[in-house]
């Protein structure tokens, strides 16, 4: 799952730790190992102990490893995985009423922005200046649509080595796309659940 996926994880804003949650799950995008955790208070490392455990659900459940195999076939290989997370993000986000209803996307992104923007100093320096673009461009909000998506993924194709493949991961995805609403509609609960059990 990606950046939206993850920050509705989270919890809820009445959780007392509810904050150090959403910077920890945030932030470990880019903390490594034992050591990068242990450099965060206990409440925080909850929530990159939280983001691993979505990233590992998540890589290894069956409807996943389903729509990866798809996005392999569709020529994307290594990188299937990292269009599924994408186009996941643009399935909840495109539907984001019917997963969350208590909050329209736009203001869950106008406050995720303003409470990750608040605390921006106790973020891996590469995360500060990525969440400046994620404001200034409205990323949350902008994975609804198609041309979010590949937005997404054409940044990604630019940013990293050898993932120039990611370029055509929007199409691939859209072409298939009730596909991957099955499959998406399928694991979303048992995401949330999984999560809710270990909260």
């Amino acid at each position: 799952m990606n950046f939206l996926a993850h920050l509705l994880l989270s919890g809820s804003p009445t959780d007392s730790d509810y904050a150090d949650v959403v910077v920890g799950n945030f932030a470990a995008e880019a903390v490594r190992g034992r050591a990068g955790l242990l450099a965060y208070p206990e409440s925080v490392q909850r929530g990159i102990r939280l983001h691993r455990f979505i990233d590992s659900f998540t890589d290894e459940h069956s409807i996943v490893r389903r729509t990866t195999a798809r996005l392999r076939a569709a020529g994307l290989g290594k990188w299937a995985g990292v269009v599924s997370d994408v186009g996941f993000d643009h399935l909840l986000a495109r539907d984001f009423a019917r997963y969350h209803p208590q909050e329209p996307l736009p203001e869950f992104a106008q406050r995720m922005y303003q409470l990750l923007h608040q605390r921006r100093h106790e973020l891996p320096e590469r995360l500060q200046e990525m969440l400046h673009y994620m404001r200034q461009h409205d990323w949350l909000t902008g994975y609804a649509h198609p041309e979010g998506l590949h937005r997404a993924l054409l940044g990604l194709s630019r940013r990293v080595p050898a993932a120039g493949v990611l370029a055509t991961g929007a199409a691939a995805f859209l072409k298939e796309l009730p596909a991957y609403e099955a499959d998406f509609a399928e694991f979303w609960p048992e995401l949330r659940a999984a999560v809710d059990e270990i909260r």
